[in-house]
């Protein structure tokens, strides 16, 4: 029994669970001094340069206002931002609108860029945002809608560009659950164990809500073109960043909070999502992710077959999967300790409902990985997902092969269902700036900056 190849195969798995357990273990720890590190010092600009930033917006997240008035209360006086929306008819441009007339001294601006035909709509948005950037820009940073970001969040993500080998340097998002369901918990949970990889080295991938990169570079792997008929702004980036040999660094005072309120289905939905387009622009790393949670998989789920099988049997070998189940399972214990260390690095407000979450992250991992591998397998089949309401086909090498809206939304843009890239509405976002102006047919439609008043 113990030399048929079903049971060598559990060993080797477990074999290579306690060296993935020991990898792990020692990465978070130097993660976690890493960013404490980070958030502890001050690191002072010698030189302010001027940065472009910009914030897609589609529909409200959660805590919409919240998240957005941290991007007009930075500490860094020398930027302007741009937020990006795909139609003026948006009920957030009325938000976004109360938010720039309560900060009327920051350069702030409303972009309507159209709607996406060949790619990503989220891409089309930063594509139309920097097609004509201003000859002072010197910087290019980038947030989304359902980031919480730091009053020194900018100031700090840009500090560490000038080194020559930096090509971009980036944050991610800690999930703030809104209720401890088990949707919620699981999300947290899949999430946080991936933040908790960001650490020192120039080897992460950007996270699209929150990097910067400076103009020179952005200009010179020509960036914009590279996003072209694609539907991931981040990973392409990536991509393009590490092709030419540069570094992504991560900076820990960009990890933004991002609250979350979902159920199963939009849970699921994302994980899946998100696997798909890492499989899609990032396989080597979606490959990594499909091993690293098969290998604990394996070794305790099929160990405790294995302990069912061999008490049914009352076999001698019994004590090895006796031994290594629990052994693996004080393992997520110790693991899920650390994130919740780290995640108290980056989670200022340490509420009930935040420690409910992390107990159930430290005490539930076996199904936590044993759902993150099903949502992995989940991702290889297939090449239609939703994202933000709009549904996109991908082919080979991740390009968009269709678009498809729902009607309501293309009624919302005010385009016929059938001729949805043909015309472009460029009007303000409330009664006082409705103004309309024909926009010329276009398989690209132009976009549109609608100026904003605070009155």
């Amino acid at each position: 029994m113990t030399h048929a190849p079903w049971f060598l195969a559990w060993m080797f798995a477990a074999a290579l669970a306690a060296l993935q357990f020991g990898f792990l273990t020692w990465g978070l720890w130097e993660n976690f001094r890493f960013g404490r590190a980070r958030l502890r010092k001050a690191w002072p600009l010698e030189h302010e340069p001027r940065v472009a930033l910009f914030a897609p917006c589609k529909g409200f997240d959660v805590g919409l206002e919240d998240n957005l008035w941290p991007l007009l209360e930075q500490e860094y006086a020398n930027y302007t931002l741009t937020f990006v929306v795909e139609s003026a008819d948006d009920p957030v441009c009325g938000c976004l609108r109360r938010l720039m007339a309560k900060h009327p001294t920051v350069d702030a601006r409303l972009l309507v860029a159209g709607i996406a035909t060949d790619c990503g709509q989220k891409v089309h948005n930063l594509r139309a945002a920097t097609a004509k950037l201003p000859g002072d820009v010197e910087v290019l940073a980038f947030v989304d809608s359902d980031a919480r970001p730091r009053p020194d969040w900018l100031r700090r993500l840009i500090a560490r560009l000038p080194e020559a080998r930096i090509g971009a340097v980036t944050g991610y998002r800690w999930f703030v659950p809104t209720a401890a369901s088990a949707a919620q918990c699981l999300l947290y949970s899949i999430n946080t164990t991936v933040a908790s990889g960001f650490g020192p080295g120039g080897h992460h991938v950007i996270w699209g809500g929150s990097w910067a990169i400076r103009r020179d570079v952005f200009d010179r792997l020509r960036l914009r073109d590279a996003w072209g008929g694609t539907l991931s702004d981040d990973l392409v980036a990536t991509r393009v960043i590490h092709r030419a040999g540069l570094r992504v660094e991560f900076e820990p005072v960009s990890m933004v909070t991002s609250p979350v309120a979902v159920g199963w289905r939009q849970a699921l939905e994302f994980i899946r999502r998100q696997y798909i387009i890492a499989r899609s622009y990032a396989f080597a790393w979606w490959l990594l992710a499909l091993a690293g949670s098969t290998v604990p998989l394996v070794t305790f789920w099929g160990g405790l077959v294995l302990l069912a099988v061999g008490l049914w049997q009352g076999a001698p070998w019994t004590w090895l999967p006796a031994a290594v189940c629990p052994a693996y399972y004080a393992g997520t214990l110790v693991r899920g300790h650390q994130r919740w260390v780290l995640g108290r690095l980056y989670v200022r407000e340490a509420s009930p409902l935040m420690q409910r979450v992390a107990w159930l992250d430290i005490w539930a991992g076996p199904l936590v990985t044993l759902a993150n591998w099903l949502a992995i397998l989940a991702s290889v089949f297939g090449s239609r997902l939703e994202w933000r309401g709009i549904r996109y086909r991908l082919g080979r090498g991740g390009r968009v092969l269709s678009v498809e809206r729902r009607a309501a939304e293309v009624r919302q843009t005010g385009n016929h269902p059938q001729s949805v890239s043909a015309t472009v509405g460029a009007h303000a976002c409330d009664k006082e700036l409705s103004a309309r102006k024909a926009v010329p047919h276009s398989r690209t439609p132009a976009p549109v900056a609608v100026p904003m008043s605070p009155t």
